[in-house]
């Protein structure tokens, strides 16, 4: 949302950085405190604190809040080595699951009165999405070498000058798929929300609105992660 009225202008303004009046400042300061990259470092630390806090002494017998990363992690885990192998879950499960973490909340803090999802912002999607693209295809490179050109250009040499175009719009497209997805979906969560919030005023009237967007925001942080994780997966393959 281009001009939110959030929290985080309030702390900003107390501590006499500047507030950005839009996505990003003039000003290398002003982008740093942009609305999306202020709530992006909020998430970064809610998830630092919060696995320092449920994770600091394990134990034998876990706690409540062992017990919940351990499910969390060891599904993800289990998701990735299902669609990846064991090899390529235990290389990209720290970068995959970070993305994974990290999209859900900050999808989910959206939902907070007064605060904003990173997510609703292009910046922060089309970011993450570049990351998944340009690794995807070090990927593909690094398992097939020079030969990773054959994922491009069909099953048979007649068939190239068709296939060929097909296939570098289709894989540049995923950057548009990826980024606008998430994005969209977020934005208009954040949009609707808003537009409920001024004209009922009351909690109760957009309820079903926030308990549909948590529903929007833990689905779209796992089609994000699930795209990534086929990416990857058909990067490392054989072309056929």
């Amino acid at each position: 949302m281009e001009h939110p009225i959030l929290f985080i202008s309030i702390i900003l303004e107390k501590l006499g950085l500047p507030v950005p009046h839009g996505f990003v400042g003039h000003t290398f300061l002003e982008q740093l405190c942009a609305p999306y990259m202020t709530y992006t470092w909020m998430v970064m630390a809610f998830l630092f604190l919060v696995s320092k806090l449920t994770l600091g002494n394990l134990e034998m017998i876990p706690g409540a809040g062992q017990n919940f990363w351990e499910i969390v992690i060891g599904g993800m885990d289990q998701f990735f080595t299902d669609n990846m192998g064991r090899e390529m879950a235990d290389r990209y499960f720290p970068m995959i699951a970070t993305f994974a973490l990290y999209i859900a909340v900050a999808n989910l803090i959206g939902l907070i009165p007064g605060f904003m999802s990173p997510t609703s912002s292009i910046n922060t999607t089309l970011g993450l999405t570049l990351i998944v693209w340009v690794t995807h295809h070090v990927i593909g490179f690094r398992a097939h070498g020079v030969g990773y050109y054959k994922h491009f250009i069909g099953p048979m040499p007649v068939l190239i000058p068709l296939m060929l175009p097909i296939e570098l719009i289709s894989n540049f497209a995923r950057i548009l798929s990826l980024s606008i997805r998430l994005f969209g979906n977020i934005m208009a969560k954040e949009t609707l929300l808003g537009i409920l919030f001024m004209l009922a005023g009351a909690f109760f009237a957009p309820l079903p609105i926030m308990i549909l967007g948590v529903l929007v925001s833990l689905v779209q942080a796992m089609v994000f992660v699930l795209l990534t994780v086929i990416y990857f997966s058909q990067a490392q393959e054989h072309a056929h």
